[in-house]
């Protein structure tokens, strides 16, 4: 069982998307999101399966989650630096986690 401990040793951040491309390379049809994590964390970039529900240009400007202290994970010719936090739907297709209000601040850590 994990203890309060262990979830305090993740480090959750709010980060803002700020490019997206195409990751034709993806076993699964996936984007790479380049993302603003504030000051603190800067910028990092991510691979996220996410296509069914999320156009390039939604996803613009758009607030997500992530974990910020994972290291680094190969995905194909891809180096995909955070973990962009998602739900499964029914069909297992990812629905994004984002704040609930747009005012939450970019760098802010989950709590």
């Amino acid at each position: 069982m994990a203890t309060f401990e262990d979830f305090l040793k993740l480090d959750i951040r709010v980060g803002l998307v700020l490019k997206v491309l195409d990751f034709p390379e993806a076993r699964k049809r996936a984007y790479k999101l380049e993302i603003d994590f504030g000051p603190e964390i800067g910028v990092k970039w991510s691979s996220a399966q996410i296509t069914v529900y999320y156009s390039k240009e939604e996803l613009v400007g758009r607030l997500v989650l992530g974990v910020v202290n994972f290291p680094p994970r190969q995905i194909g010719p891809f180096m995909s630096e955070v973990l962009t936090l998602g739900v499964p739907d029914e069909n297992g297709e990812v629905v994004l986690i984002k704040p609930e209000n747009e005012k939450a601040v970019v760098g802010g850590s989950l709590f």
